[in-house]
């Protein structure tokens, strides 16, 4: 099954303001709109969401910014995600509760529908049955238009799947040139060092064969190759950052489009989720899409190796 190709995603989680609960200010509001105004610049069309993001500022100021910007809804996809609480009183995953979850993203972004919604996290105590007849409540009172996961392995999407008959379309991970135990899954079968990989094995394949489009949280890396400081740098991230740096002036491009290109490079077709409020650097992504189609076969490696920090058996 051959999927579309990789496109930028904006994830929202940067967007109103701290991590409290409590009303978002108008200092909020004009960063969600300088952020949102930036992504829409480069060509972005999706911005991602879920409901706890800054205890739900963050799809609060989504929807003053869409209320300030008449039309604007009607220009883009919106997905949001349930399934995780903050709340101390309640357990931390809980996906009994989707209708009203949506209910209250849907209030709060100021709209009647989502274009996708996605289950966050696995929930242990989900009752699978239960799951598909509030996903089927949704869909018919036009409140969500498709489904998809975050965090989950092939086989938990397929189980999932067997209980609704509304495919699942989207799964998304943590991937990145830095997190990329999602690619040594694939090359150290039959070896030794596959021992200590926990990425679910399978989960690139089964998506690919079944129409489940990638999107990978943290594909930035925290800015680790493009310029930002980490508290603690090996000396595979200075490799791979130089390597970064070189491949970027030598093609007159940003860092950030090397890193994501590399991402978009591979042919699960992955699309990266922009997490930055800087309108300055979700603009550095824009030559990301270029950047893939014109990564050689040995760049690619070459990055992978780099960040990797020891060779392939």
């Amino acid at each position: 099954m051959t999927l579309p190709p990789a496109r930028l995603i904006y994830g929202c989680m940067g967007l109103g303001g701290d991590w409290t609960p409590g009303q978002v200010t108008t200092a909020a509001i004009d960063q969600a709109a300088a952020a949102i105004e930036a992504a829409l610049s480069i060509g972005v069309s999706v911005f991602d969401h879920a409901d706890i993001y800054r205890f739900g500022k963050a799809e609060t100021a989504f929807g003053e910014v869409l209320k300030r910007t008449p039309g604007l809804r009607e220009r883009i996809e919106i997905q949001t995600k349930c399934g995780i609480r903050l709340d101390a009183d309640h357990a931390p995953y809980d996906l009994s509760t989707i209708v009203a979850r949506v209910d209250d993203s849907l209030a709060r972004l100021g709209v009647d529908y989502v274009d996708t919604l996605l289950l966050h996290r696995p929930d242990p105590l989900l009752e699978p049955a239960d799951m598909a007849a509030a996903v089927a409540d949704l869909l018919a009172a036009g409140k969500i238009r498709a489904l998809g996961v975050s965090n989950m392995s092939g086989e938990q999407i397929a189980f999932l799947q067997r209980e609704t008959p509304l495919p699942i379309v989207v799964n998304q991970l943590e991937m990145s040139l830095h997190r990329h135990d999602w690619v040594d899954s694939t090359v150290l079968v039959n070896h030794p060092d596959a021992a200590g990989n926990t990425f679910p094995h399978g989960t690139l394949e089964y998506c690919a064969s079944n129409g489940v489009r990638l999107q990978a949280w943290g594909a930035l890396a925290q800015g680790r190759y493009s310029g930002a400081p980490a508290p603690t740098r090996t000396a595979a991230d200075e490799a791979a950052s130089a390597l970064v740096h070189a491949l970027a002036e030598m093609k007159n491009t940003t860092r950030e489009a090397i890193v994501l290109g590399w991402l978009m490079r591979h042919p699960a077709h992955i699309d990266p989720v922009l997490g930055s409020s800087d309108p300055a650097r979700i603009r550095a992504c824009a030559d990301a899409v270029n950047q893939a189609a014109a990564m050689t076969r040995d760049e690619w490696f070459a990055l992978y190796l780099a960040a990797r920090g020891r060779p392939l058996p």
